[in-house]
């Protein structure tokens, strides 16, 4: 069950993240485009892209994600680095999903440096997921502190709980 599981982890996160290098490339050649035509089928193409096989995948990956987790109770240094960066990446999705929505507004364009910077922010950020799931570096810092054990949240809501006695 666990290998069925992290096939299908693995075949979504490769979608997924194709998907999210490949589409800055699309938005670009929204400038060149000459008429409404082509503007209608690149604008479908995009969204067909994003809705119908980019979004599911990463929806798939999250929750073979989350079962992984349950399955093999990963509770480690490296593993909390990955959820921050693969939070990052569902962050970027998002974003790139606004974008997708006022792209094709009448007049608008994609400039050629934010094709360049959205690519290889997403480019670093797939390539550190990688490198930390499968280098599984060893993280002997402790940022959690007493937050897991019983009564840990306390302290950090008593700080900001207005109601709270002094």
């Amino acid at each position: 069950m666990i290998a069925v599981l992290k096939f299908w982890h693995i075949t979504t996160i490769a979608i997924w993240a194709a998907g999210l290098i490949s589409l800055p490339g699309l938005y670009v050649q929204r400038a060149h485009v000459g008429d409404k035509e082509a503007l209608y089928r690149l604008q479908m193409m995009v969204r067909f892209a994003y809705v119908t096989l980019i979004s599911p995948a990463a929806f798939l990956a999250v929750v073979t994600g989350l079962m992984l987790i349950f399955g093999q109770q990963t509770f480690a240094g490296w593993f909390s680095i990955k959820m921050y960066l693969v939070a990052c990446l569902v962050i970027l999705h998002v974003l790139t999903g606004l974008v997708i929505i006022r792209l094709f507004h009448e007049g608008e364009t994609y400039p050629v440096w934010r094709f360049v910077m959205a690519t290889a922010v997403t480019c670093i950020l797939v390539l550190a997921v990688l490198f930390v799931a499968l280098a599984k570096p060893a993280i002997h810092a402790d940022f959690t502190g007493s937050l897991f054990e019983p009564g840990g949240l306390h302290p950090l809501i008593e700080a900001v709980n207005p109601w709270a006695t002094p």
